[in-house]
């Protein structure tokens, strides 16, 4: 495990190799990039010492991977929103606002856009 925490840069190309090794030891399975993805970004943000998560959004085709920190997250659990839920978002720069079931927000960093 790092001592210091991984820059955003540095953390996405950990995470690129870590989907990469998924991707092989799974058999190479075509279309599962987003599942590999998701995979290989919990594993190396749970190894992360400055514990962070992520959420991904879909909006208009694209999806928006969202990293917060649990700690300011105002109680937010993960599978709050469900999977395939129509969730209200804003964004603002490389932030990303989502709309929580209690009417609380849910502030991410984008780290990821795919699509």
């Amino acid at each position: 495990m790092n001592a210091t925490p991984q820059a955003p840069s540095t953390r996405h190309e950990a995470i690129r190799r870590r989907a990469e090794q998924i991707f092989i030891r799974s058999g190479s399975i075509p279309s599962r990039d987003l599942d590999n993805w998701a995979q290989a970004e919990q594993e190396i943000l749970r190894e992360s010492p400055a514990h962070r998560a992520a959420i991904v959004i879909r909006v208009n085709g694209a999806e928006f991977v969202g990293e917060y920190n649990p700690a300011s997250a105002g109680g937010y659990l993960p599978g709050e929103l469900g999977s395939g839920a129509a969730v209200p978002v804003s964004f603002l720069g490389d932030k990303m606002f989502v709309k929580r079931p209690n009417g609380g927000v849910l502030e991410t960093t984008i780290i990821r856009k795919i699509g």
